[in-house]
Parts: C-alpha cells; sequence; structure tokens
C-alpha cells in the first residue's frame, strides 16, 4: 500500500486544514494510507489532542505519528513570538523527522511527503530519500504570491516594511497593498524570525508543487497569476493544485477542544430569529486587553443587536507564560458591571471555545466578527455568512485588505493608531453587518461565493480537477 505523509506546523488551524486535506485524499484514493507527523510543543498550540483522538478513531486510514519531544534551546521568555519559537522547535525536529520518513518508506512507498510552510527545511532530507515534496499552504492563493515575492521586497527594500509608510507594493494578481500590511512577523527585518521567513520563502519554489486551501472562483486574479508564465519570484513557481475549501465537516460536539456533548450555544441559537445574530469569535490564540474586551461589551450593548461572544482570559503580563493555554476568563471581572444581565434577552457570551463551525451553519447566524485567520475565513464563506475583518496576528492585516476590497466578502473594522478599536466603531459595523445596504450586498456575495464552494468540490468542479492532476503528478514521480 502507498501511502502520503503530512507533516504540519503546530496550532488547530494548520492541523486541521492538512488532515482535512488527508481526509479529501482518501475520498478519491481510498486504497492510500495516511500518516501525519506531529511534533510536540511546549506552548499552547489549541487543544490538539482531543481532536487527533477523534480523527484516529473515525478515519482509521490516518494515522498519527508523533516525533520525540525536543525542548527549545533558550527560555521561552526571550522569543520574540510564537512563529519564532515554533521554527526553532522544528528545526530540533528535523533529523526526528528524516528518521520517521526513512522507517515509513522502508514499509510502504511514499507517494508524497506534504509540509507545511514553517517545515521547510525538511525538504533537503527528503530529497536525499527520494520522496517528492510538497509545501501544504494553509492560507490563501493571495497570501502565496507575497511569500514567493518576499525575496525580491526584501531585496529592493532597506527598512523594516513597518517604517514604509506611504510605500505601495505591487505584485502580480494582486491589488496594491501598503508595506505596513505585511505579516505581523516580518514588519521588523532587525529579528531572526524575519531572516528565517525570508530563507523559507526563497525556499518554496524547490518544492515539487504547493497545494493551496482555496478554490478558484474565491480567488480568480491569484490564482491565475500563481498558473501564468510569470515568475512571482526570484525562481519559476512550481505547479499550483487549489485543493480547498478544506474545513471540518462539523463540530457541535467538540473535537476541537470544546468538550463534549451539545455544546448550550446551539440550544440558544435555536431559539433567535432567522439572520439576525452577531457572532463574534476570534481563533485559538486571539486575545483582547481587558480593557478591549469591556469597549467590546459596551458596543455590543448600545448595538441593541443579537449576539453570541467568545470571550478568552486577557494576556497576561508574564513573559514565561505568554505561551501557555490561558484559564478560563472571569466575566463577571472582566465584563462592565451588569453587562451580562443587560444583555441577556438578546445575548450570551461563552467562555474560551465554541464550535465555530456548527456555529456559523446555524440558521440564526447572520454576521461573524472575526480575526481573519484563513479557517474562519473559509468557513464564513462555506456556510454564507458574512464578515466583519477584525484582524490581530500574523498575516491578518493582509486577508483584511484581499476580504474586503478584493473579494469583498467582508465589511473593515477601522482601528486607532494602536490597534484600539472604540465601542462606537463596535456598534457600528455589527449593526451595519445585519440591517444595511451594505451589509445586504456583502452578504450577497459570500452566499455566491458559498455557492461556488459546493462547485469547486463536486464531481467535474476545479478543486476536484487539481486533486486528479496532483494524483496524476504523484504516479508519474512514484512509478
Amino acid at each position: 500500500m502507498k501511502r502520503i505523509v503530512l507533516y504540519p506546523s503546530p496550532g488547530m488551524g494548520h492541523l486541521i486544514a492538512m488532515v482535512e486535506f488527508g481526509k479529501f485524499v482518501l475520498s478519491r484514493r481510498p486504497s492510500l494510507s495516511v500518516t501525519v507527523l506531529t511534533a510536540t510543543f511546549p506552548f499552547n498550540t489549541g487543544s490538539t489532542a482531543e481532536y487527533i483522538a477523534e480523527v484516529s478513531s473515525s478515519v482509521p486510514s490516518i494515522t498519527f505519528h508523533r516525533l520525540p519531544f525536543v525542548s527549545p534551546l533558550r527560555d521561552l521568555s526571550s522569543y520574540t513570538n510564537g512563529e519564532h519559537l515554533t521554527l526553532d522547535i522544528l528545526r530540533l525536529c528535523k533529523p526526528h523527522v528524516h528518521d520517521a520518513l526513512r522507517s515509513l518508506s522502508l514499509s510502504s512507498a511514499v507517494s508524497a511527503f506534504i509540509i507545511d510552510m514553517f517545515c521547510t527545511q525538511t525538504l533537503p532530507g527528503a530529497a536525499s530519500l527520494g520522496i517528492p515534496t510538497y509545501f501544504f499552504y494553509t492560507c490563501s492563493a493571495s497570501y502565496l504570491l507575497v511569500a514567493l515575492r518576499l525575496p525580491i521586497l526584501h531585496r529592493t527594500t532597506t527598512e523594516s516594511f513597518r517604517h514604509l509608510h506611504g510605500t505601495i507594493f505591487q505584485v502580480p494578481g494582486l491589488p496594491p497593498f501598503p508595506a505596513t500590511s505585511m505579516p505581523l512577523p516580518l514588519l521588523d527585518r532587525n529579528t531572526e524570525v524575519y531572516d528565517e521567513i525570508v530563507e523559507i520563502a526563497a525556499m518554496m519554489p524547490n518544492a515539487d508543487g504547493i497545494i493551496v486551501n482555496t478554490f478558484t472562483s474565491l480567488e480568480p486574479k491569484a490564482v491565475q497569476a500563481l498558473a501564468s508564465e510569470i515568475n512571482i519570484g526570484d525562481m519559476p513557481t512550481p505547479a499550483i493544485y487549489c485543493t480547498g475549501p478544506l474545513i471540518m465537516s462539523s463540530d457541535k460536539s467538540g473535537g476541537a477542544g470544546g468538550g463534549s456533548g451539545m455544546h448550550e450555544c446551539l440550544t440558544w441559537l435555536d431559539s433567535q430569529p432567522s439572520r439576525r445574530v452577531v457572532f463574534l469569535c476570534f481563533g485559538s490564540l486571539g486575545v483582547f486587553s481587558a480593557e478591549q474586551l469591556k469597549e467590546i461589551a459596551t458596543g455590543l450593548e448600545i448595538s441593541g443587536q443579537r449576539f453570541l461572544w467568545v470571550v478568552r482570559s486577557p494576556p497576561t503580563g508574564d513573559r514565561s507564560k505568554r505561551f501557555s493555554p490561558p484559564p478560563d476568563p472571569d466575566l463577571d471581572l472582566l465584563l462592565p458591571n451588569g453587562f451580562l444581565d443587560r444583555t441577556k434577552d438578546r445575548g450570551m457570551v461563552v467562555k474560551s471555545w465554541a464550535p465555530q463551525v456548527a456555529v456559523l451553519s446555524h440558521e440564526s447566524v447572520g454576521g461573524f466578527v472575526t480575526h481573519c485567520g484563513w479557517n474562519s475565513v473559509l468557513e464564513a464563506v462555506c456556510a454564507g455568512v458574512p464578515m466583519v475583518a477584525w484582524p490581530l496576528y500574523a498575516g491578518q492585516r493582509f486577508n483584511k485588505i484581499m476580504l474586503v476590497e478584493e473579494m469583498k466578502v467582508a465589511l473593515p473594522i477601522n482601528e486607532s493608531e494602536g490597534g484600539f478599536v472604540n465601542s462606537a466603531e463596535v456598534a457600528g459595523r455589527v449593526k451595519q453587518i445585519i440591517d444595511s445596504a451594505e451589509g445586504e450586498e456583502v452578504r450577497k456575495r459570500v452566499v455566491e461565493m458559498s455557492n461556488e464552494a459546493k462547485v469547486a468540490l463536486s464531481e467535474a468542479g476545479s478543486s476536484r480537477v487539481a486533486l486528479a492532476k496532483l494524483f496524476e503528478q504523484w504516479k508519474r514521480t512514484t512509478a
């Protein structure tokens, strides 16, 4: 039996997307087996253990191989951000990945080794074993264009992107965008993580292909640019396979970290009118200051709109604990005095987690305030729910531009200079997404894209066609 080996970077978003790709492969080639290599990280990556257990029990053809634990080379408090720590850990895992690939190759032929962008350092080892290697890109095709262009952007600038106010970048396939909207870890060029990501971007064209979790009709210009003869970066772009949208089919009973049984918020949603509830949720790592939480609460109250809000504890000031899972929030302490009582007839606040796929699919949900993480975007698009874009970290500021200006499936949250959003802005956008001509236009567009997503995954759809081409490539390279 032939197998493919998947190697995601940590975090629920990366793991889920890659496992869903494995399921998609098995739906068309059930004779294959899928092995997922997982590294253990000394920081909060979401509740992955429960998700892995659920997949292992429900899809026997997908097995998980846990790599030996490695300790970071320095104290956690010395890392500038999660990306910095992640790259350090994954570098230390490299020999263990090589050993796992060699061992798996002895038991059955490996048709493909599919890696996350952060796992690029395993490319040479896989090549030495004669295993074709592909990137699985968990972000958008638009974001991939920026990644491939990064070595040129680095070489043609001398200052950090955060200081290039007024500088507009031009990348084939994308609308012009400001340098200051580049991904957060890239804003300061005088850091280790910046250098490492530029090096990763330079190595990406060496892969046998890049699989992207998107579909052609959602990002037609970006996909066309990737497929054209135009060099986006310094080297020709590898073959691109757009196989999305790949999202969880359901998370009603927990699965990805919410415990067991039907979540109480779904029962509450059953009592709400159609398309009138705004859902606010900001990813597995999205947190706000105590001051910002109070401002959101005030905005929701004065908006008069129905809402379902997932609240997490604010970040701690202790640098040694910033990568640890946050405790459940104390809502009475964090929210304005009397807020829960005053809004109990039209709002619900949930601590830490809600079943996002199930919530977005519920008939009562009419808008989604999101951090613009790509998995969340695809889940909203598939459910036909218009978004309010409130980016927090990673490449989400760039995603916001694409969602609002190019894809036209979201309205923007306007932030102050320091990133703070006042209650009036929260209230205005929440009302606008539910009750305005602008909100209705976004709704029509996202419903159109929801239908297009179904077409892409249908028998003759673009994503099925792309997967078939990928199978042919695997057949040629492992014949």
